[in-house]
Formats: structure tokens, C-alpha cells, sequence
């Protein structure tokens, strides 16, 4: 740079305040806004100072979370996760034989996939809280996928296996996710669509659970509202009180759990009492010989290696590859949000895209060990918390208590009653059903009380998928608008201040006489330039009528480019159009505050020096109004000097 231009570059700095020479190479623009989009914990900080062997052992402690916590393990934490995990133990045996009738597979399938995955998820989880295990809405999703394809009656063998090979395609597809650094997916399951979806879920499953509840042997294989209930009231002379007294004790026990935390092991080995309860009773009354559906057999071993058992023929691999995506996505998005719901409890971090990873590898392993999809339940992760535990060791504890049922006593569960299962899984999902949270929510945005509500209703009425796909497009929707359709501002001043602030939101903030002052708070893309065009003009029209009102004209327009994160070319041309529309009228433009990235292209494309020039470009909303002032007084000046 010459001389000259050195001493331009300094006169902007002076006058304005703005840096209007600052210039990235592209190679840096590019590899920060990589980083920013993949990784924004930057995960790899510090790394390039290091030799490389511990170079190396840093990368591969991330990708390993347990090299980092094994070395400092002991005794001091081993008896809180030892109590943890026989605490959750207790409750996976119940909740995977329960969620595996549920989805139409054998119930052993529901013991294999608690042994398995957890071992993979203490190795490459990062959350010291979440219990791995086979949860209910995913499991319900997955049946209702692959029975339109394959019917467990017809065929239970092929089902079985579809459901290993999209437990496959699920671990490949999380796994991806993980290593690409691509969990802004996920991130299109908003919380309200997943408090709807869940809700829905649940009271489909709380229907359906019914034939079990209430002893009934016929009953519908279809997930929709009216079905359910029509199969009810048709069938509604097959009956048992059984179901009813196993519902009260567990709910008493939850109650017991509000009201005495300090006993919240009460509640994590309830359902494992009702199942040692109802399969006690069953032996003792030959229970079977008077209607009560049992369990069956259940063998003796540790999973059988399925890896040859997974199906990828073209007839199959849609239906698979579909149910895959789907319930990893919805699994992902429930896992990860409970592991970092209970680390904020504990001010611990968890990181998404290694819980990614772990989730991937439990599956894809899962689906070579007779197990179906896994992730990190709620109500096993919540009973793992509360039970203390300190680190994934307690799912460690948990696969050694699996592993012994599954080699002993596997077979003792051959005459836990359906009635028993179904009353368990009735008791979880009322939990799902957040009435709190629908209240909440139509108090607080109305419009994620709709994207709650449909899936809620979509799930109820129709299927899974289309309650979960139109609640996600709503919410994409919604964020499409928000991008076409940005918010801007008028500021005033508060007096006595140099701050500026939203005259709506501040009425006693008072206009500044011959200048608008507007705030523009979101990027400036094709897609809402058009929109921004229009919507200051109309802007500068109101301003126009109102100064007429007072005998004035208007004489500058401020824009306050603080919140413009970035710009694209039709961004650029549309303020060149704003310029050229206002300069017909009179009507000066200052850009207030612009960021680097905004910077750059508006000199790159001669913006700034050819159509409003760098004089007005300034730091901070005050500067702008001063030059604007001080330009006011200098043409009315020259006014009277040209009249005199």
C-alpha cells in the first residue's frame, strides 16, 4: 500500500471510526466460517502447540472419552456408580422386556439390547449421567415403519431382522453426523416437537397398552386414535383387575418419590417389583390356565451374533433405510437433550457431537449383537442421576447385572404376565404427557403451541411420521419466515443518553428531528433484501409524513447495520437501490456499526467509496447523527449564503 493510501486509510479511521481496510484472504474467510458452523466449541484449541505423539493422544482422548476418566477412576466414585447401576439394572430388565413387546419383537431382544450398548456408550460417551437402554416412542416408530412392509405374525423372522439392519443404518447414520460435525440436523427437532411428538406418543402407547392392561386378546395393530378406541369397545368384556392393581402401586410409588425424594430408589425398583410380583402370582394361580397372557420362554445366553441375519435387498433397504433415519434422528434428539438437561444440574458439559458418535457406535455393534435401537431413555437416565452416579461406569455395572440375568435367570422370567408389562409401560408414558408444558407454551409463544399441538394431533389421528414430519416442517417453516421476513426497528433516543432503543418497546425514547434512525437485526440474503427494500422505504414514508406534520423535512436516514451479521450481492444491490430511491428525495444514508464481514463486500463491491462514500460510515449511532447534523447546518449555511 502506498503512502497515499496509508494516509486515506487513516483519515477514515479518524473521521469515522469504522475500519474500512480491513481484509481477510478468502482461504481465511472460508476456514472461519467452516469453523464457526462445525465447530463452534472448538474442540481442538490448543493442539497446535503441542508435539505430535501428544498431538495425537489428545485427538484419540477425544474420540475416547473414557482415556480421560479411567486413568483418575477409583473407589470413592466406584460405590456410587456400583448403587447406580444395579439401581438402573433393576429397571432395564422390566422396560426392555416391556418396550421389546411393544415393538412386536421377542422379549429376550429387549435383554440383549441393554448388555450391549451400554458397554460401547461407557467407552465413548461423554455424559457422566445418561443410562443407555431401548425407549418407547422409538421402538413404537419403528414397528409402525416396518409392519407396513413386513407383519410380525406373517413373517417374525424377517421382521426381526429389518429390525437389526435399520439399527445398522441408524449407527451410520448418527455416526456421520458425529464425525462430519453435522448435529445442526438434529437441531430441527425443537423442543416443542418433541414435548408434541412425545405427547402423541404416549397416549397412543397408553391406548394400545390397553390390550395387555385389561387382559384382551384381539386387538388392532393400528396406531391411529380412532382405531385404538374402536378395538377397545369391542372387546371391552375381556377384562382383568390385575392390570389396575399393578398401575396403583407404581403410581403410589411415584407419589412416594415427589413426596420423600431421599427414597427415589422406591420408584427405579418398582417396576421390577411388579414384574417379580406378577410372575410370582402367575406361577402360584397357573395364571395361564385362567387367561392371563404370560411372557413365555426366555433362553439362557449372552446375544447371538446377527451380522449375517441383516437384510439389504432392494425390496427391503427403502423401508429400513426410512425407519433408520427417522427414529435415529428422534433418538439423537432425546438422548442428547437429557444428557445435557442433567449435566446443567451437575455444571457439566456434554458434547453433542461425541454423544453422536457413541450413539452411532451402539448401534452399528448393537445391530451385530441381536440388538435393536438404542439410546438414552429418560426415566432410566433421571434414576441414574438421582441414584448418584459419578461416571458411565454405572452402565458398565448395569451390562454385568444384564449379563447375569441373561446367563441365569432369564428363564424365571418366562411367567411375568403381559398385564404386568403393560402396566409399566402405562405408568412411563403418563409421564410423557406434559399438560404443564402445553400451558406453558400457550402462554408463551403461541406459535410453538401450534408446532406442539401438531404433532401431538398428527401423531394421535393420523401416524408417527406424519405428525413428526409436519411438525418439523412447521417449525422450518417458521424459521424461513423469520429469515424472509426480519424484524426492523425504529430507535429513538433515551434522553440524558447516547443509547438508542425500539421506540415501540420504549415509548418515552424520543426521534431525532430530520433523521431516522433504523436498526436492521438479521443477515441481508435474496431471500428478504426485496422485503428490507420495501419495508424501509415505508418506513422513510411514515418518517416523511410525520415531519411534515411539524414543519420539516426529512433530511437523513440512519441505519444501524450492528445486528447484520452478513450480506450477499442482492443485499448490496438492494441498498443501492435504497440510496438511489432516497437521493431523488433529497435524502441522505449513514451506515452505523457495520461488521467485518459486511465491511468487506460493501468495499469490495465499491459501495462504500462509489455510491454513499466512506464519510458516511461511522462507529456508533451518535457519530452518524452528529456528521449528519453537522451536514445539515453546512448545506443550510451555504443556503443562506447563496440567498444573501
Amino acid at each position: 500500500m502506498g503512502t497515499a493510501s496509508g494516509d486515506d486509510d487513516r483519515h477514515v479511521m479518524h473521521q469515522g471510526g469504522v475500519n474500512l481496510s480491513a481484509r481477510r484472504p478468502f482461504s481465511e474467510a472460508l476456514r472461519s466460517g467452516l469453523a464457526e458452523t462445525f465447530f463452534p466449541d472448538d474442540p481442538f484449541r490448543g493442539f497446535g502447540a503441542l508435539p505430535p505423539k501428544e498431538r495425537a493422544w489428545g485427538a484419540l482422548k477425544y474420540f475416547v472419552p473414557a482415556l480421560e476418566w479411567v486413568p483418575q477412576y477409583g473407589f470413592d466414585k466406584f460405590k456410587f456408580d456400583l448403587l447406580a447401576g444395579i439401581t438402573i439394572a433393576s429397571l432395564a430388565i422390566p422396560q426392555g422386556i416391556s418396550y421389546a413387546r411393544l415393538a412386536n419383537l421377542p422379549p429376550i431382544i429387549g435383554l440383549y439390547s441393554s448388555f450391549v450398548p451400554p458397554l460401547l456408550y461407557a467407552v465413548f460417551g461423554s455424559s457422566n449421567n445418561l443410562a443407555v437402554g431401548t425407549v418407547a416412542a422409538a421402538s413404537l416408530l419403528l414397528a409402525s415403519i416396518i409392519e407396513d412392509a413386513v407383519s410380525p405374525e406373517d413373517n417374525p423372522e424377517l421382521y426381526l431382522h429389518l429390525f437389526y439392519t435399520s439399527a445398522f443404518f441408524t449407527g451410520i447414520f448418527q455416526t456421520a453426523l458425529g464425525v462430519f460435525r453435522l448435529g445442526l440436523i438434529v437441531d430441527f427437532l425443537s423442543r416443542s416437537t418433541i414435548t408434541g411428538f412425545m405427547g402423541g406418543t404416549a397416549m397412543i402407547i397408553i391406548m394400545q397398552q390397553l390390550k395387555g392392561l385389561l387382559g384382551m386378546k384381539h386387538f388392532t395393530s393400528k396406531t391411529d386414535l380412532i382405531s385404538v378406541v374402536g378395538s377397545i369397545f369391542k372387546y371391552r368384556h375381556e377384562s382383568a383387575i390385575l392390570g389396575v392393581c399393578f398401575i396403583l402401586f407404581l403410581l403410589s410409588s411415584k407419589h412416594l418419590k415427589k413426596k420423600m425424594p431421599h427414597l427415589f430408589w422406591v420408584s427405579a425398583i418398582a417396576p421390577f417389583m411388579v414384574v417379580i410380583i406378577g410372575g410370582v402370582f402367575d406361577f402360584l394361580v397357573h395364571g395361564d390356565e385362567h387367561g392371563i397372557p404370560i411372557v413365555g420362554d426366555l433362553k439362557k445366553g449372552i446375544n447371538p451374533i446377527s451380522i449375517s441375519q441383516l437384510r439389504f435387498e432392494s425390496k427391503h433397504v427403502g423401508i429400513v433405510v426410512k425407519a433408520g433415519l427417522l427414529s435415529g434422528i428422534l433418538a439423537l434428539a432425546e438422548g442428547i437433550a437429557v444428557g445435557r438437561s442433567l449435566a446443567m444440574i451437575k455444571n457439566e458439559q456434554i458434547d453433542g457431537n461425541k454423544e453422536m458418535i457413541a450413539f452411532g457406535m451402539m448401534n452399528i455393534v448393537g445391530s451385530f449383537t441381536s440388538c435393536y435401537l438404542t439410546t438414552g431413555p429418560f426415566s432410566k437416565s433421571a434414576v441414574n442421576f438421582d441414584a448418584g452416579c459419578k461416571t458411565p461406569m454405572s452402565n458398565v455395572v448395569m451390562s454385568v447385572c444384564i449379563l447375569l440375568v441373561l446367563l441365569f435367570l432369564a428363564p424365571l422370567f418366562k411367567y411375568t404376565p403381559l398385564v404386568a408389562l403393560s402396566s409399566i409401560i402405562v405408568v412411563a408414558m403418563i409421564g410423557l404427557i406434559k399438560v404443564k408444558e402445553f400451558i406453558r407454551l400457550y402462554r408463551v409463544d403461541k406459535f410453538d403451541f401450534c408446532i406442539c399441538m401438531v404433532a401431538f394431533v398428527g401423531v394421535v389421528f393420523f401416524t408417527m411420521v406424519i405428525g413428526l414430519s409436519a411438525s418439523v416442517g412447521l417449525s422450518v417453516l417458521r424459521a424461513l419466515l423469520y429469515v424472509a421476513r426480519p424484524a426492523t426497528v425504529k430507535l429513538g433516543n433515551i434522553t440524558g443518553t447516547e443509547v438508542f432503543r425500539d421506540v415501540k418497546q420504549y415509548p418515552h425514547a424520543k426521534s431525532v428531528p430530520n433523521i431516522l434512525v433504523l436498526q436492521l437485526g438479521s443477515p441481508i440474503y435474496f431471500v428478504n433484501a426485496g422485503y428490507l427494500r420495501e419495508r424501509i422505504l415505508r418506513w422513510v414514508e411514515d418518517e416523511e409524513h410525520i415531519c411534515k406534520g411539524h414543519g420539516q423535512d426529512l433530511e437523513c436516514l440512519v441505519l444501524d447495520l450492528g445486528g447484520v451479521t452478513s450480506i450477499d450481492n442482492t443485499g448490496i444491490g438492494m441498498l443501492g437501490e435504497v440510496h438511489k430511491g432516497l437521493d431523488r428525495k433529497g435524502i441522505t444514508i449513514a451506515l452505523a456499526n457495520p461488521r467485518l464481514q459486511v465491511t468487506e463486500k460493501l468495499v469490495v463491491s465499491g459501495y462504500i467509496k462509489d455510491t454513499i462514500g466512506e464519510e458516511s460510515v461511522f462507529l456508533t449511532i451518535t457519530d452518524a447523527i452528529a456528521s449528519c447534523r453537522y451536514g445539515l447546518r453546512r448545506f443550510r449555511g451555504k443556503e443562506g449564503c447563496s440567498e444573501v
